[in-house]
């Protein structure tokens, strides 16, 4: 095992937008090395052109920087000339010379060869092995003679097939057999090379302490361990995360099951730390119903060890109510300030004062900031009869269906007659609704809607 200095880090491929999953290894990483008074690093593994998108390394280091994850060394961020740390570059693609060093090595020692096959000879192996109902493995396939390596073919690695027992600091102890383990790609015909190479050499490089990732990649850890050992490099700590499931809790999380980019939630309004407590219980707890920590109690309780092993539930609603929560334990003034670009439009031609009253009626309600245009629009804009009676074209209270135009119209000018007498204390506004049922012979159902 590696000893200290703690040094993590968070290796997304700018293929896409940072969803929870991503950024969710990106907290526990981050947190094992505040923990430990250690540096948290962030590299781009940019080494698939092919599903890469334009700018995505820019929304990953976005994403960081609103959750409040700063990385000590990693690429440039807006504003800064050049890259933090002394181990760089960070971004895998202008890692290449390092990558074909390591990989001279291991051609020197005679564990990894030029691949001679072609696309489809490889796939008659797989196609023959299935007929035989075996397990495809290319090793079995591994050419006697090959060619010197000149990068037109693919280099892939000599594997030396062994049994392996591993710690893991989340999944504990874990074995596979030789079976498992099989020549893999290290450097493709583009001159890119593989995760699985890559990721290895720039670990060393980088002098990283633990391994943090998804389940994923629990099955190539074989092939990993004996890479290591084909290097003489000693293996950092590895530590698996659990899958984050739907919300049926059936399957992986998708896109489908309504998982959205980690900055739209927020757009939203969902407050950082919210979003940190959040994602921070997906899978792992303090052994106490507390629900809600400060980043320096989350930096003081966190634990590999205490991450579950069986995945976590993606639950909206909770993450909604937490937010809720936090925005009624908020000061007004401090609300205000972090939300009064929410307010509607129609809100710009009155006082500030008059804004915060508003909001402070609306405080004890409000759980996205992007909920205010909708709860306050009536405070500060006057709306036509037409928009009012719209309200309730389609209304989920199947008892107000049944109404027509005036007759809601009556009821609403009652209310309003009344209220307008109110000096809002609770007990006066409950006393006034409470006599509005008796006076228009309604009901809760109907008049409270």
């Amino acid at each position: 095992m590696k000893s200290q200095p703690v040094r993590t880090r968070f290796a997304p491929s700018p293929t896409g937008l940072l969803h929870v999953g991503g950024i969710r290894t990106a907290l526990f990483a981050w947190l094992v090395a505040r923990q430990n008074n250690g540096q948290f690093i962030l590299r781009i593994e940019d080494t698939d052109k092919v599903r890469e998108q334009k700018d995505a390394d820019k929304h990953i280091i976005a994403c960081l920087k609103a959750l409040g994850l700063d990385y000590d060394e990693g690429p440039s961020q807006d504003g800064e000339s050049s890259e933090r740390g002394n181990h760089g570059p960070y971004h895998q693609s202008q890692r290449l010379e390092i990558y074909k060093t390591w990989a001279q090595k291991l051609i020197d020692s005679g564990r990894a060869y030029a691949d001679p096959y072609s696309p489809a000879e490889v796939q008659a192996f797989r196609e023959e092995a299935q007929k035989q109902k075996k397990p495809f493995l290319y090793r079995n396939h591994r050419p006697t003679d090959p060619p010197k390596w000149d990068g037109s073919q693919p280099l892939r690695f000599k594997s030396e097939p062994k049994s392996y027992t591993w710690q893991d600091a989340v999944m504990g102890e874990l074995s596979t057999g030789p079976e498992v383990v099989d020549d893999f790609i290290l450097i493709k015909t583009d001159g890119y090379p593989t995760y699985n190479f890559a990721h290895i050499v720039d670990d060393q490089e980088m002098n990283i302490s633990h391994v943090i990732r998804g389940q994923e990649f629990l099955a190539s850890i074989p092939n990993y361990l004996n890479l290591y050992e084909a290097l003489g490099i000693e293996r950092p700590v590895l530590a698996t995360m659990p899958h984050i499931l739907s919300p049926s809790g059936n399957k992986k999380l998708s896109k489908r099951d309504g998982a959205k980019d980690l900055l739209e939630y927020i757009k939203e309004g969902i407050l950082p730390e919210v979003l940190v407590n959040f994602i921070a219980s997906l899978g792992w707890n303090d052994g106490t119903e507390q629900e809600i920590f400060s980043r320096e109690e989350l930096i003081e309780k966190f634990s590999l060890e205490r991450v579950q092993k069986s995945g976590a539930r993606f639950d909206e609603q909770r993450l909604i109510w937490m937010n809720g929560l936090a925005i009624r334990n908020m000061d007004l003034s401090e609300l205000y300030e972090l939300c009064s670009s929410y307010m509607p439009r129609s809100s710009e031609r009155t006082s500030e004062d008059y804004k915060k009253q508003v909001l402070g009626l609306t405080q004890e309600r409000l759980k996205l900031f992007s909920e205010l245009p909708e709860l306050t629009e009536f405070f500060f804009s006057e709306p036509s009869e037409a928009d009012v009676l719209a309200l309730f074209k389609d209304p989920k209270n199947k008892r107000l269906k049944k109404l027509d135009n005036t007759q809601i119209k009556s009821l609403l000018d009652s209310s309003i007659a009344s209220l307008e007498k109110s000096n809002f204390q609770i007990q006066d506004v409950e006393d006034r609704l409470n006599q509005l049922l008796i006076d228009l012979d309604s009901k809760p159902g109907i008049l409270f809607s």
